[in-house]
């Protein structure tokens, strides 16, 4: 068996490689291992899953009996199958709008206490930020980077190795990295006993029915515990829209980091992101030893973007190859994964042909192109979450999902209920979140759950959107602007009083011929307003001296 798991080719993962199983920290301890049980009580009355206000109760979890396709033969091997059942058949079940492992949060799109305030917000492309936005995202993603996470841990050894539960196994990250740590974990093979001993055609979130659905619940959940650190209730992630790009336009110090100079593997020491240390990059070392990732530093994050392997990807995508993709009017097709054909799902996600909607194509297209064109940390899918590039392009894949189901208006039956690849399935749990979600539950339009993005507004409003930032870079000096306006004003006042004033003692000189009038107006021996140089250098070192 191949012993490592790559959505792109071994030798990219190889050569450059450098996210949760979602725990709740409340629910990481042997007591709710043993039990099975994760429902933590609400802060808000000390009741478990908030239950005494009304805002849930603890139930058994329901997985489906659905079969699954055949691409994985094994049952009863791997943590993740019939997930969460094999750490917990207990957790909370929120009523109404409220969300979260114990409750307390509110679904995707309310805000307020009693999460009853419906807002819509706007996800926008990144180059359509100001200056201060742009520095306020960066600023978030190393907050995010550089505190450890308050709710949540990461799981470092199966439940096997935690002997059933009794011995708990597991680390503190910082609230990026457990997105990390969750990308990884959804993506890993499968350990099926010993070293090496690895089933890698397996993915819980990547080439299958589940990879737009999945994704799109990783950045609300990403979102949301954004606003959670940061207070900010207003933060959206920003896309980055690559269709026609000639390179890595976000590869910047003042977005995602540009290329060190001294070596262009790594990040500019510009960038706050070349102090980065990426984990779980290392699948073949994890694979050959028969363990999970134990959630260390690895090494500083690698990007080198346009120096792939050009046999599987000659360049970005195009806006035609976008538009082919949407004109698909399949989700997905045949056995529903990587072999898919005319399938939306397999092309989008760049296995099928962007141009012809064959599956299995020798080259990658759509979004995988953009993990291989990165050239580093992101060209693995496991490592692929440590780069926050991969955020900004997530984003705007998940609106070209959003376009496809505006335009085509599926029907819930489009999406399978059986036969999918195991974790695929509409009604099994999506791996590791905590709280659960079903796939089905978000193949539904992004205004459904609270967000729109701003290149699918009508034109007037995109136009107006565009125009936002250098109108707020404009209210930011306008107050320089109107005192420069007033400080001119004043002058131009005072030349005005002050050739009015010479015109009336000159000109009311009815002896005196205008050619002298003109001579006594311009060479006036008191005041001269043609100054020699030597006037002009005085003066200046003198308001240099003033100040």
């Amino acid at each position: 068996m191949r012993l490592h798991h790559i959505l792109f080719p071994p030798f990219l993962a190889l050569r450059l490689a450098p996210s949760c199983q979602q725990f709740p920290r409340l629910c990481a301890t042997p007591e709710a291992l043993r039990t099975k049980e994760c429902c933590p009580p609400w802060e808000g009355d000390g009741s478990a899953c908030g239950a005494s206000s009304g805002r849930g109760s603890c139930q058994d979890v329901e997985v489906p009996d659905q079969p699954d396709g055949p691409q994985y033969p094994f049952s009863g091997l791997d943590d993740r199958e019939r997930w969460p059942l094999v750490f917990y058949n207990r957790t909370c079940q929120c009523a109404g709008n409220f969300m979260g492992f114990n409750c307390a949060d509110c679904k995707f799109g309310y805000f307020g206490v009693n999460c009853n305030e419906r807002r819509e917000s706007l996800r926008r492309n990144i180059f359509h930020l100001s200056r201060t936005e742009r520095i306020r995202l960066v600023s978030y993603l190393n907050l995010a980077k550089r505190t450890v996470s308050r709710d949540y841990v990461v799981a470092t050894a199966t439940y096997r190795e935690m002997e059933n539960g009794s011995v708990p196994m597991f680390a503190d990250v910082s609230v990026y990295d457990v997105f990390v740590w969750m990308h990884y974990y959804v993506s890993r093979d499968a350990l099926i006993g010993g070293p090496g001993n690895v089933w890698t055609d397996v993915d819980f979130a990547h080439w299958a029915p589940a990879f737009l659905p999945w994704h799109r619940v990783y950045l609300l959940h990403w979102e949301h515990e954004i606003r959670k650190l940061t207070g900010d209730e207003s933060f959206t992630i920003p896309y980055w829209d690559w269709r026609d790009a000639q390179g890595c336009e976000v590869c910047i110090d003042e977005l995602m980091g540009g290329p060190s100079p001294q070596d262009p593997s790594l990040l500019s020491a510009g960038s706050v992101f070349s102090s980065w240390k990426v984990l779980c990059s290392r699948a073949a070392d994890y694979n050959s030893r028969g363990v999970l990732c134990d959630a260390t530093e690895e090494g500083p994050l690698h990007r080198h973007p346009g120096n792939q392997n050009r046999n599987v990807v000659q360049r970005l995508p195009t806006s035609a190859e976008v538009e082919f993709t949407l004109s698909l009017t399949n989700y997905d097709t045949g056995a529903m994964d990587r072999s898919s054909n005319m399938s939306f799902r397999n092309t989008l996600e760049g296995f099928g042909d962007p141009q012809t909607g064959l599956g299995s194509s020798s080259r990658m297209g759509m979004h995988a192109a953009i993990h291989v064109f990165m050239n580093g940390s992101m060209s693995s899918v496991q490592a692929s979450a440590n780069d926050p590039i991969f955020l900004l392009h997530h984003a705007f894949v998940d609106s070209i999902y959003e376009q496809w189901l505006r335009r085509h208006r599926p029907s819930p039956s489009q999406y399978p209920e059986s036969n999918a690849p195991i974790g695929h399935n509409s009604e099994y749990h999506m791996v590791p979140f905590l709280p659960l979600h079903r796939n089905k539950e978000y193949f539904i339009s992004s205004k459904d759950l609270g967000y729109e993005y701003s290149h699918l507004l009508d034109a007037n409003q995109r136009l107006a959107e565009s125009m936002r930032p250098y109108l707020e870079e404009l209210q930011d000096v306008w107050p320089w602007l109107l005192m420069a306006g007033l400080f001119g004003g004043i002058v131009t006042m005072a030349v005005t009083a002050a050739v009015l004033t010479a015109k009336r003692r000159y000109g009311g000189l009815p002896w005196l011929p205008a050619r002298k009038w003109k001579t006594l107006f311009i060479l006036p021996e008191r005041q001269p307003l043609i100054w020699s140089n030597d006037t002009v250098e005085s003066s200046h070192r003198n308001y240099q001296t003033s100040t």
